[in-house]
């Protein structure tokens, strides 16, 4: 793919992206997932809200141009942009945090990333492991709060656990929460599939020495887990236009698919032990 160069008003410079993909921009339906979590993303840069009575949380923003059309879906279900208190992401990439800062900007929202992509996340991705190198591909955030590994996010009634599965960045994550609808609940978990880009080598990056012992750990770790519900960084992930269409009935019970789940880590076992010579 291209590389693509959009304008970034916070930046006030253009912001090179090392990939493009339409889709990652494409407008999508929000919709409410289960209970009050909700899918305020792209058609595949998914972005999730969870609501409460004391404000809410965002996990994941997408490219720096998505900041217009987050606030679209968030006050199209309802709810006011001002009110999200915490900013969160599953790791420090242009694709995931492109919209972090004007969205912290305009919402004073707490930004809690995980303390190994911090410094990432502060100098707007010029030293990611991989895509870093050749200035910011996203518009620089500090963090106010440093997750570790099982920390809770709490916002009223809600507490998040952070669960760190490093490897595709060495700060990314997943969260595991409950919530409510009605008697039921769900136990969800937003993963952060453990991916390996082609210029990963598992023997060991320069600024990543332990990349392939990380992927090894995350991949063990992610197998483990038990849940009801099950989402991801990208909407192609999990595969969310297979399961749900613009405007379709409310039904949890649609990302339940362990199966899914099971396959995609089975998937990325394999290209593991391929490129790692079984290691």
């Amino acid at each position: 793919m291209l590389a693509g160069v959009v304008q970034s008003a916070c930046a006030q410079k253009a912001i090179k992206h090392p990939i493009s993909n339409e889709e990652w921009s494409k407008d999508y339906q929000p919709f409410r997932i289960a209970g009050n979590l909700y899918y305020v993303g792209t058609y595949d840069l998914a972005a999730y809200l969870i609501t409460t009575s004391k404000g809410h949380i965002l996990i994941n923003t997408g490219l720096d141009d998505s900041e217009s059309l987050i606030r679209k879906h968030v006050t199209s279900l309802g709810f006011k942009f001002n009110d999200i208190k915490i900013l969160l992401a599953t790791h420090a990439h242009f694709d995931h945090v492109g919209a972090m800062a004007a969205i912290k900007k305009q919402t004073g929202a707490m930004m809690m990333i995980n303390e190994k992509d911090a410094a990432v996340l502060a100098d707007g991705g010029d030293s990611d492991y991989i895509l870093g190198g050749k200035g910011a591909t996203f518009v620089p955030v500090k963090a106010d709060r440093l997750l570790h590994d099982r920390d809770t996010i709490t916002l009223g009634d809600m507490n998040v656990v952070m669960l760190h599965h490093p490897g595709h960045t060495p700060g990314a994550s997943s969260f595991l929460f409950d919530v409510k609808d009605g008697q039921k609940i769900y136990r969800v978990l937003i993963a952060n599939m453990p991916s390996i880009l082609d210029e990963t080598k598992l023997t060991g990056m320069p600024h990543y020495p332990e990349v392939g012992k990380d992927y090894a750990y995350t991949l063990k770790a992610m197998k483990a887990l038990q849940f009801d519900l099950w989402l991801s960084s990208h909407a192609s992930q999990f595969e969310l236009h297979k399961k749900h269409k613009p405007g379709s009935a409310y039904r949890p019970e649609i990302f339940s698919d362990r199966t899914g789940y099971d396959k995609s880590l089975e998937e990325w076992d394999k290209v593991y032990s391929e490129r790692s010579g079984g290691k």
